[in-house]
């Protein structure tokens, strides 16, 4: 995997994936409700996304696409 820089604090290396979600509401649903705790675990496990493992923010781009050398530059980033 490529580098990435994230748009927001301008961290530069990996993506974490998280998962998208509150784990203390799938508990909740689990004891709750069993249905709807399985269909929002269910949910949770499919729509994992790769954030900044700095900020959290989704918003990390590739560090050798144009924007990532000119996001690099602006914001002094070891490459």
């Amino acid at each position: 995997m490529a580098k990435m820089i994230c748009t927001e604090c301008g961290f530069t290396g990996k993506p974490k994936l998280q998962a998208k979600g509150s784990m203390a509401m799938e508990i909740v649903l689990w004891l709750l409700f069993l249905i709807p705790g399985f269909i929002y675990s269910m949910w949770r496990l499919t729509s994992k996304q790769k954030v900044c493992p700095k900020c959290q923010h989704p918003n990390m781009i590739p560090l050798d696409s144009p924007r990532g050398q000119k996001l690099a530059e602006e914001m002094g980033a070891q490459t």
